[in-house]
Order: structure tokens, then sequence, then C-alpha cells
């Protein structure tokens, strides 16, 4: 067995990028939010060509280069900010130290480097968007275009989308001109600039991108995909949860949003992140196929008390069991639910993307 798994949202709190958006950019929360939106859109409704989720990751690059990020602001930054999920501090080094263990982030790689700093896990097997601003030049008229267009794009309405939308003909007309500016300020006008060559040279870990990672993750285990163990929560884990789950592993949502959920087929809700690292000796000892047939046997949900129970019988390191019982006096008891058991799906997606936010924030869980 191997585990693979995302960083922000099952591992740490920070949406890290959206967090240098908001420090360094005038309303820069908004602005990331708008970006992130658009970025939604492009991948889950429009399916641009040659656009996946998480290049807002791109994106967003010019304008912090033009507001002064440097590499070393970034790392400085990251290593500050860096939270991680209670937990974490323990399910890393005791899931690396089990089974082979590999993170898969679309984040920035200074934040990984904070993250491996703080906790020990090991560099090489992290997968991230590799990033250097320092490599950008930009001249102060680029510049100051660049921070007027920020200060445009703060201003713009969210796009909205009715759920079954399949492009630009679904959208209302004040959101079809939002859609529409945006793709005259990121590919014509920034495009053509200098700044333009990070839309070109950067690719951030997220889509298809995730998928890659664990497929090389087993060219370096050896293991097949019923033996890997995928937790992510966002629209930037679909293609991966998607890949495991229908090679047979376990492909969890945890905490997850919309995105998420329906490509997996476990979802995880739950205030500690050890839940990932004990259901890893478990499925290691047991098996996927055990594991499913109690959550059944439970109408899909196996709550805190079945899973405390479940660990104590595969002797599972009692600090992940401390963790996951302390859980009830913190933010409410952990569920695993199977999805193919759980009849009201929209009702499960209404309560992870609820309990996403009390984690993380509602700026950060409303992201895709």
């Amino acid at each position: 067995m191997q585990l693979n798994i995302d960083c922000e949202g099952p591992v740490t709190q920070n949406d890290n990028a959206f967090e240098l958006c908001q420090e360094f950019i005038p309303d820069g929360g908004r602005f990331f939010s708008i970006i992130s939106k658009y970025d939604d859109f492009l991948a889950d409704v429009e399916r641009r060509p040659g656009y996946k989720a998480g290049d807002t990751l791109k994106l967003i690059l010019p304008f912090l280069k033009a507001f002064g990020i440097t590499d070393a602001i970034m790392e400085e930054f990251s290593e500050k900010t860096l939270v991680l999920l209670p937990g974490s501090e323990v399910m890393l080094p005791k899931a690396a130290e089990k089974l082979p263990t590999f993170i898969i982030s679309t984040s920035y790689r200074p934040y990984l480097q904070a993250l491996c700093k703080f906790t020990g896990f090991p560099l090489e097997n992290i997968y991230c968007t590799e990033v250097s601003l320092d490599r950008y030049d930009i001249s102060e008229s680029e510049r100051e275009r660049l921070r007027e267009m920020a200060k445009e794009i703060a201003s713009m309405k969210l796009l909205d989308w009715p759920e079954n939308a399949g492009g630009m003909n679904d959208l209302a007309a004040e959101d079809a001109d939002v859609k529409r500016r945006l793709d005259e300020i990121f590919w014509d006008e920034i495009a053509k600039m200098d700044a333009g060559r990070m839309l070109k040279e950067v690719n951030p870990v997220g889509g298809v991108e995730k998928a890659r990672a664990v497929e090389h993750s087993l060219g370096r285990t050896g293991n097949r995909p019923d033996q890997v163990i995928y937790a992510g929560d966002s629209i930037t884990d679909v293609q991966a949860l998607e890949l495991v789950r229908d090679g047979g592993g376990m492909a969890i949502a945890f905490n997850g949003n919309r995105y998420a959920i329906k490509a997996a087929e476990w979802a995880a809700i739950s205030p500690t992140t050890a839940v990932i690292g004990a259901l890893a000796e478990c499925v290691e000892q047991l098996g996927v196929e055990p594991l499913a047939d109690r959550a059944r046997a439970c109408e899909g949900i196996l709550i805190q008390q079945d899973l405390v129970a479940l660990f104590h019988q595969v002797h599972v390191n009692s600090r992940y069991i401390e963790l996951l019982e302390s859980s009830a006096e913190t933010a409410g008891e952990c569920r695993l639910l199977l999805l193919e058991s759980i009849q009201d799906l929209d009702g499960l997606i209404a309560m992870s993307e609820a309990f996403r936010k009390t984690v993380r924030g509602k700026q950060v869980g409303d992201l895709g």
C-alpha cells in the first residue's frame, strides 16, 4: 500500500496562494476568489483546451510579481503563516515511517518546503508547482498596468452559473461580460507582455498533473492503483481521485467540496487528519473491502466510535486514537462515508462543504 495525499485541506489549513494575494495585493482576497471562480469555469464548464483546474496559480503570478513579491518573500511568508490541521504533526511522520507516502499539491514549492522543514517530511516525496518569480523581469510600466488590472479584477462580480451549465451561452449577461473581460486580460493583454511568459512556462500541479503524479509515484514504488489511498479535497484532485477510484484503490474526499466528493468513493468529514493515517494502517492490514462491508452495515456511515473500535482492532498507534477521541470535544465527530450507500448526495455535499468552511474559514472554504 501507499498513501498519496493533497496538502492544503487534508494536511494544512492554509490556502497559500490566496493568502499571498490577500497579504500583498490590495483587496487581494476578493481578487483571488474572482480568478479562482474563473478557473473553475474554464476547467469544469468551458473545458478550455490546454487549461486545467489549479491554473489559478499561474494566472496570479504576474500580479504577485507586479506587487514586488520575490522568491525570498514567498519563502519567508510561507514559513510564517503555515498552519497544520490537527493531527498532521503525528500523521505525516508516522505514515511515512510505515508505508510509502507522497504529498501531491498544487501549491508552490516554497510552501511545501516550509511544511517539510516544520514536519521533517522528506522533500523528495513531494510533487508540487515549481516556480521562481526571480527568473522574470518586467518593466515598471508593465508593473503599473498589472496593478491597474488587479484593481479592475477585484471590482468585478464573482462569476456564477447554473449547475448544468455547458458554456458561455448558459451565463447571465453580466456574468458573460465578466468572463469575456477576464479572457481579454489573461489571453490577450497579459499574454503579450513580458509577464506573459509566466502563463506559458509555469505548469501548476493540478487536475491531470495530479493524476500523472500518482502514476509517477507508482513507478517509484512498484505498486498498482488498487494499492493507493488518495485523499484530496477540491477540483484540483478530481482526476487523481478518479484514477485511484477506477483502479480499485481508496479515493477519499477529505472535507471535500462538490467536485472532490463526486469524484471519490469515500468521504471523510473530520477535524483531524489523524483519521487518514489510521485508515492507511487499517487498509494495509485488513484491505478496503472489510472497511466497506463495515460501512455498508452502518448504512454507509462510520462515525467516530466505529472508527476508534476498528483502529483498536488492528492495534493502531494510540496517539491516533487520542486525536480522534478528542475531536468530539473540538469540532464534532469524525465521519467516514461510503458514497455508494449514501442516498442524499446533495445533503452530504452541503454537510461536507459547511464543515470545510468551519475548518478552513469561509473565504478559503468557498474556493473550488
